[in-house]
This record gives C-alpha cells, sequence and structure tokens, in this order.
C-alpha cells in the first residue's frame, strides 16, 4: 500500500510539474492535476491536503533534485570543488526558462512554513560548502552572487545581458577555484 501511494504521489507531483510549466504555478488547478495525474480528486486531496501543500511538495522535488543533480556533477567531476559545480549548475538552471513566481507570495500567505524546507535546504548546502573551504569571504560572494542570480531568474527581473551572465559565472569560477 505505501508504494502505491509513493507511486501516486510521484505522479500527482509529475503532473503538478507539467501543469505548472504549460499554465504557470499560479494558474495550477487541483482538477487538471488530479486530471492529469490519472487520479480522483480525493485521492489527490489524501496526498496533499491543499493546493499550498502540492506546491510545497513541488518545491520540496526540485530541491532534491537539484542535490541529487549537484551530487552527480561532483562525483563526475573529482576535480571540480562543490562551490565550483554548485556555481555551473546553478548558472546552467538559471538559463531554463521560468513561470513567474507569483503563485510563492499565495502559497506563503496560505502557509508560511511554506519556506521552511527552502531555507533548511540553503542552510545545509551553505554548511556543506563552508566545510570545504578555508576563505569564507570569496564563499559568500559566490553563494550570494549565485543566489541573487537565482532570485532574479525567478521573479523574472534579470537584467543581465547573456554576456554579462558568462562574465558572472567565469568571475565567481576564478573566485572559488
Amino acid at each position: 500500500m505505501k508504494a502505491r501511494r509513493a507511486n501516486s504521489r510521484d505522479r500527482i507531483l509529475a503532473a503538478a510539474a507539467d501543469v505548472a510549466r504549460e499554465a504557470g504555478p499560479g494558474s495550477l488547478s487541483l482538477d487538471a492535476v488530479a486530471s492529469r495525474a490519472g487520479v480522483s480528486k480525493g485521492g489527490l486531496l489524501y496526498n496533499f491536503p491543499t493546493k499550498a501543500k502540492l506546491m510545497q511538495g513541488l518545491v520540496e522535488n526540485y530541491l532534491n533534485a537539484f542535490e541529487e543533480a549537484l551530487e552527480e556533477r561532483t562525483a563526475e567531476a573529482s576535480d571540480e570543488s562543490v562551490l565550483a559545480a554548485y556555481i555551473r549548475l546553478s548558472a546552467d538552471d538559471c538559463e531554463k526558462p521560468k513561470p513567474s513566481a507569483s503563485w510563492m507570495f499565495s502559497a506563503i500567505a496560505e502557509d508560511p512554513d511554506f519556506l521552511t524546507p527552502i531555507k533548511a535546504f540553503k542552510r545545509q548546502l551553505f554548511e556543506r560548502l563552508k566545510d570545504e573551504t578555508d576563505d569564507l569571504g570569496s564563499l559568500l560572494v559566490c553563494f550570494l552572487a549565485i543566489e541573487g542570480l537565482r532570485s532574479m531568474n525567478l521573479f523574472d527581473s534579470d537584467v543581465l545581458s547573456p554576456e554579462e551572465h558568462k562574465l558572472l559565472v567565469s568571475s565567481l569560477l576564478k573566485i572559488a577555484a
């Protein structure tokens, strides 16, 4: 029974991600997600009692996928530091188009704990990066620059040209070396 629940949960999250990409997360409807996942609305609500919980599940899924990608990247490039892998992976991620983040404000208003997994993930990542460097100042510059780039991308407020993006990434990689 637990495997079936996990399977339906995964199907629901995959369907929600597809619907969010197509219509934007702010336009995510539980009916559309249930239909796409091939589950009843009751089945969806069993796994995710509210739309905010579904959105939180999407965020947690994204964070897990990012962490797995970071692990893969560091395993593949043994000569690359975790910080350099984080910079490259984040820069690549920021090149992908993102839907508007206006949905995030409504999710936070509905559930103030919505940001908890994001904060925990970022804190854990920062601690891991701190453990691998003696230069906290350089780490802070790189980490905050990447988080700024991510925020500009998320809120569709990126003012950098593609050349400036490349310069930023190459400059951060030099600092991280």
